[in-house]
């Protein structure tokens, strides 16, 4: 079976690559990552409906990634959308992690893919749309966010953004790009109600089809966007993971100790050498529950994708030495997204436990 990318699939990376470069460039990142710091507020937006609040979006940056298609790659072209699949929306979301684009880019994006009007918004980046997955996470950017989807045990409702910071408490973020705000939990009512209405407007619910519920935990719309979640910030893992071994070996290559650049020192090469080897293992892994969709494989995958950013961005500030833990390099950014993104949709506890399941399964199946 060839696994190589399609001449599409290489064309739809290099357009999202240059799309990126264009529009958020490092200075960009830097202006909202300094921004951020001068407030001394970690991020964190206020979320009393004020006027000055920390950590907006770009709305004419998300605007232009709608009009690309970002959020509408899985959406039908009967539907105005490109009609592509969930490898395609792996690819462009690892190229949004390589550049550390800030956002609400998963919850958005599985929006687009529900039916109704807040579809059509999210699909043209015309509604920002932010998760709240039963208070188990924080929610981030929620200030930005015109509504949220909360995702219930089988089910998700739709709650407007005002609505959700009422009960909310803005936390110190430990990424300056990533505003967090801290929910009640049990914030879902339509698993309670057993409410089946379509997600048209703030305010409904939309449960899976009964086709679609065979098994609890597993099954279901609410289980189904989970999986999706956490493969796609696997996808941001691993477009980071990536992104720290080219800042590493571009670092090795021009910093000069001894009349020689460090590159050509063992301890170095070998440092450089794990950085690569994670980033491609995880990728393998990512890209095979990109097209297999299991939820044992999407397990697998945030649990390499998570331990490849981290670690790389670890190794990457090594590499730096001294000079990669000033404020002034952008490896923290990495390690500091890496941290948030670990702990989103699908923990390492949740993801072994997944793994198990599966195990578990399939021993009960052969007996």
């Amino acid at each position: 079976m060839d696994f190589q990318l399609t001449d599409d699939q290489r064309a739809l990376r290099t357009g999202m690559r240059e799309l990126l470069e264009r529009r958020f460039p490092r200075t960009r990142l830097r202006a909202v990552v300094d921004g951020d710091a001068e407030r001394g507020d970690g991020g964190a937006a206020l979320g009393d409906g004020g006027a000055a609040r920390g950590g907006e979006l770009d709305r004419a940056l998300w605007r232009e990634l709608g009009a690309a298609g970002l959020f509408a790659l899985r959406v039908p072209e009967s539907a105005g959308g490109v009609g592509l699949g969930l490898p395609e929306v792996v690819l462009a979301f690892e190229e949004a992690g390589r550049a550390l684009l800030p956002g609400p880019l998963v919850a958005t994006e599985l929006a687009a893919g529900l039916s109704g009007s807040l579809a059509a918004g999210a699909a043209r980046g015309e509604t920002v749309v932010t998760a709240l997955d039963e208070g188990r996470a924080p929610v981030e950017h929620l200030a930005s966010a015109d509504v949220v989807l909360a995702l219930g045990p089988t089910a998700v409702e739709v709650i407007p953004a005002e609505e959700a910071a009422r009960s909310a408490a803005p936390m110190r973020s430990v990424d300056p790009a990533t505003p967090l705000h801290r929910t009640p939990p049990s914030r879902t009512r339509l698993d309670q109600a057993g409410r089946t209405d379509r997600m048209d407007q703030p305010g409904q619910a939309h449960q899976a089809d009964r086709t679609d519920q065979a098994g609890p935990g597993r099954s279901g719309l609410a289980a189904r966007l989970r999986r999706e979640a956490a493969l796609l910030t696997a996808a941001q893992q691993l477009g980071s993971a990536s992104r720290t071994v080219e800042l590493a070996v571009d670092h090795a290559k021009h910093r000069t100790q001894f009349g020689r650049p460090i590159g050509a020192f063992q301890a170095v090469q070998h440092l450089c050498a794990q950085m690569l080897v994670r980033a491609e293992s995880a990728r393998s892994v990512v890209y095979a529950a990109a097209v297999t969709e299991d939820p044992g494989d999407i397990a697998a995958a945030k649990l390499l994708a998570d331990e490849a950013a981290v670690q790389n961005a670890r190794d990457c500030l090594q590499v730096h030495g001294g000079m990669g833990f000033t404020w002034e390099a952008d490896v923290h950014l990495h390690l500091k997204r890496a941290w948030v993104r670990a702990g989103q949709w699908q923990s390492a506890a949740e993801g072994e436990e997944e793994l198990a399941a599966g195990l578990v399964s399939t021993v009960e199946t052969c007996l």
